[in-house]
């Protein structure tokens, strides 16, 4: 069997769980691991063992997929380069609403144009919980559904509050106030020199965080409070033809980068099986991300 090969872009809380996950797939082999930054090379290097590290993808020689883990702001910008050299990407974006679109719309074409195939917000949300709440509305086609998530580490908006200016460590804490409305309890130790108030003010007017309740503590101490897990509970109230009560509920604790990880991998999988073009989860055949022959996977979950 001609195994699939897998670079991982970035080796934060996301790619260190990738790496795993390519490793176990018995269809999948780790190319290689992509950073952005050289300065970084050496010490992921001691990390990984034989597996190569490098700055550049072409080092590492034919790749199949790329699994872009990196900050959703950097998505735009990354997947471009890799798709015009005609390899699949694989991310995890989660700006909702109108930014997914238009990068679905921006990455199609070039997709096409270069032969690859370019699957995008695939984590655990947006991604596999974007199929359950679309499963959800199969059942009840009229009704709310509520996302409620955590209590738990928001990978995203970790990313944003370090990535202001002054921050030099940040944790965001997701907590559920129910029918899909949150509070965001972020941490942030500051640089010296560093005006607390003006960095408290940044966080809470970026886009990740301005339409939610947000809270921020300064801390001398970030790690000691860093628990990765995380969660999610979806809930429909609707109607089932004339039937109204129907109500459908899921939820799962999980490891947030773990759960991430795993389904990008699952994702480079089912890249190699569509079309030239971008994809969302919600476009792709749910038993084109598992390994396996197809009728066995069949007699098997139906």
């Amino acid at each position: 069997m001609k195994k699939i090969r897998v670079a991982i872009v970035g080796f934060g809380n996301v790619g260190r769980e990738v790496l795993p996950a390519v490793e176990e797939s018995p269809d999948m082999e780790v190319a290689g691991i992509v950073l952005r930054n050289p300065k970084k090379v050496d010490s992921v290097k001691k990390l990984v063992g034989e597996v190569p590290v490098v700055t550049d993808v072409a080092e590492l020689g034919k790749v199949d997929a790329a699994i872009l883990s990196i900050p959703s702001r950097s998505v735009p910008e990354v997947a471009p380069m890799y798709l015009k050299q005609g390899i699949n990407t694989i991310d995890s974006f989660d700006i909702h609403g109108d930014s997914i679109i238009e990068l679905r719309r921006n990455l199609d074409s070039l997709a096409k144009a270069n032969n690859a195939v370019s699957i995008i917000s695939c984590g655990w949300d947006p991604g596999s919980d974007s199929i359950v709440r679309t499963l959800m509305e199969v059942i009840a086609p009229r009704g709310i559904t509520y996302t409620d998530f955590g209590p738990g580490m928001s990978m995203g908006h970790t990313v944003v509050a370090k990535s202001i200016e002054g921050v030099e460590d940040a944790l965001s804490m997701t907590i559920p106030e129910g029918t899909g409305i949150h509070r965001r309890m972020v941490y942030v130790k500051i640089k010296d020199g560093y005006d607390f108030e003006k960095i408290s003010q940044a966080i809470k007017n970026d886009p990740y965080f301005i339409h939610d309740e947000t809270h921020v503590y300064k801390v001398d101490d970030v790690k000691s409070l860093i628990d990765k897990g995380h969660g999610v509970h979806m809930e429909r109230k609707g109607v089932s033809g004339v039937t109204s009560n129907q109500r459908i509920e899921f939820s799962m604790s999980i490891c947030n980068p773990a759960a991430t990880g795993q389904i990008m991998a699952a994702a480079a999988r089912a890249s190699l099986k569509q079309k030239p073009g971008c994809y969302s989860t919600l476009e792709i055949p749910i038993i084109d991300f598992l390994y396996g022959d197809k009728e066995s996977l069949l007699y098997r979950l139906i």
